[in-house]
């Protein structure tokens, strides 16, 4: 019961002895793929699924969000479920969850319950990804040290993020984009297979029940979170603020937060401690990881409209970048591991590298875009944006692990996860989008001045011929603009880095272990 979780560098308790060893931690690596290639609706099959069914792009988008409202909101219990539950018992109904909510959402029309499997498919894919790698853990790194875990953790989770889009996009042009749904759900099967084969149940510690947990402030948490999803994603669709559904949800928003603050600040075992919010560099932490989600909503917001209606891309073609994000994903980790690893350099600097490569990807996006180019040219700016998003996403990590006790860390991870999963990229893609709308109109009728003073009469002039061309010059002028407005913004943020020397050590404290957690926690709840 007390054994520690691994016996040995290749040698897991919890895996059945016929499993060789060597191939005992990959079996882990394996399954926490699959968890993170599931999605709710997935992102390549976007287009088609609008074509053939009644939901708007606004409606799959939050469906989106949902699920990784999901993945935010649940990471608190994390560590309660595994010290309630077996390794075998966590996996297990974290696999079915997914392959039920896969089988489920392609059938589902009506919104809210769409939302609702795609919320819960978000918990049970986290809990799966975590119940994998913190088994493998000691595996990775015998110390448990976080400068080798996260990188190595976020080469499985943007990793598979690529693959994710890769595979429903081949799937769905060559087949059905319902077919990712069912691929996914025979991929869960294979879990659930060698989950039954080739696993036991196993505690790293004595069963802890699930007592003191503040299950309705997690519900009003993740309402919370839905509620600012919506009023971002929907904000366009009703005109903002000229509609009443958008001035009465930002009365719930406002009502909500706070409700969740005063039960927060009443409850004896609050979800997120007011604790929690008193460690030093938290929010300049938080707000960062928000601005660069902001900069790199441009993916979804900018680059796909360009994409689309200026260069005319299929699915097919656009989706070739994914090979080189890829990339860009798994150098990144490896470089972050080099940097804060091997070579024990700052954190700080490593930041300030990140937001360097991200202001690579954006000039090189804006020196670039034409409708003229080849889509090689757009290799070096993709592949940038995966390096930058790789090496900030687990520096990030690295350094709200070291100012914090280990504690308060996965509730600092939930509302860190808040920001850089949900509200960063719908808040920037709000703003995107409206500044798109602006600029358009507005180079139409700057621009359009030039059609007024042709003599159509006096010459001929093919005027329906003409105008589509207007039309995607204008596009690409309005794109080109918004990207030179998140330079500046991007090369300001840079600057004030090279100018700031945050006191954060380069020496990584050691997370404890299972028993001192588990200690811990049972200290915590008498």
């Amino acid at each position: 019961m007390g054994a520690p979780v691994l016996n040995g560098p290749f040698t897991m308790p919890m895996v059945r002895g016929f499993v060789p060893r060597l191939m005992q931690p990959w079996l882990y690596v394996f399954m926490a793929v699959t968890f993170q290639l599931s999605g709710g609706l997935y992102l390549g099959t976007l287009a088609e699924m609008m074509g053939e069914t009644t939901l708007m792009r606004e409606d799959l988008l939050m469906c989106l969000y949902a699920n990784l409202a999901g993945m935010a909101i649940y990471f608190p219990l994390l560590f309660r479920m595994k010290f309630r539950f077996t390794n075998k018992t966590l996996l297990a109904v974290s696999a079915t969850g997914v392959l039920v909510c896969n089988l489920a959402a392609p059938h589902v029309t009506f919104l809210p319950l769409l939302w609702v499997i795609c919320f819960v498919e978000g918990i049970c894919k986290i809990q799966g990804t975590f119940e994998c790698m913190s088994t493998i853990q000691l595996w990775m790194t015998p110390k448990r040290d976080f400068t080798v875990f996260f990188p190595m953790l976020h080469i499985i989770i943007l990793g598979s993020m690529q693959v994710s889009d890769l595979l429903a996009t081949y799937l769905m042009h060559y087949y059905h984009w319902s077919y990712m749904h069912w691929f996914m759900a025979g991929v869960m099967m294979v879990d659930l297979l060698i989950i039954t084969l080739c696993t036991r149940h196993f505690r790293i510690v004595k069963k802890f029940p699930l007592f003191g947990i503040d299950w309705l402030g997690a519900l009003l948490w993740a309402l919370l979170l839905l509620e600012v999803a919506y009023f971002f994603c929907y904000g366009e669709f009703y005109d903002w603020w000229n509609s009443p559904v958008i001035r009465v949800l930002a009365v719930m928003i406002v009502s909500t937060l706070a409700v969740c603050v005063g039960r927060m600040l009443h409850v004896r075992h609050p979800f997120l401690e007011p604790k929690m919010w008193t460690y030093r560099h938290l929010f300049p932490i938080l707000l960062l990881i928000m601005l660069v989600e902001m900069y790199l909503a441009a993916e979804r917001s900018l680059e796909e409209v360009f994409y689309e209606s200026v260069m005319h891309y299929e699915a097919l073609v656009s989706v070739r970048l994914d090979w080189l994000v890829l990339a860009g994903v798994v150098a990144g980790c490896l470089f972050a591991y080099w940097w804060m690893h091997v070579r024990r350099f700052s954190y700080l600097r490593l930041l300030t590298v990140g937001i360097a490569v991200l202001a690579c990807y954006l000039v090189g996006f804006y020196f670039t875009l034409s409708s003229e180019i080849h889509i090689s040219q757009l290799y070096l700016p993709v592949a940038c944006r995966g390096f930058a998003y790789a090496v900030l996403s687990a520096t990030f990590m690295v350094c709200l692990e070291e100012i914090m006790t280990f504690q308060h860390f996965f509730q600092a991870l939930s509302v860190f996860n808040m920001l850089h999963m949900v509200v960063g990229g719908v808040l920037g893609a709000a703003v995107y989008t409206e500044g798109l709308s602006y600029y358009m109109a507005d180079n139409l009728a700057r621009y359009g001045t030039a059609i007024d003073n042709v003599a159509v009469s006096s010459s001929p002039f093919d005027l329906g011929g003409y105008m589509p061309g207007f039309i995607e010059r204008m596009m690409e002028v309005s794109i080109k603009q918004i990207y030179g407005w998140v330079i500046y913004a991007c090369l300001l943020l840079f600057l004030l880095f090279l100018l700031y020397d945050a006191p954060i050590r380069r020496e990584l404290k050691q997370m404890p272990g299972w028993r001192a957690l588990r200690r811990e926690a049972e200290k915590a709840f008498r």
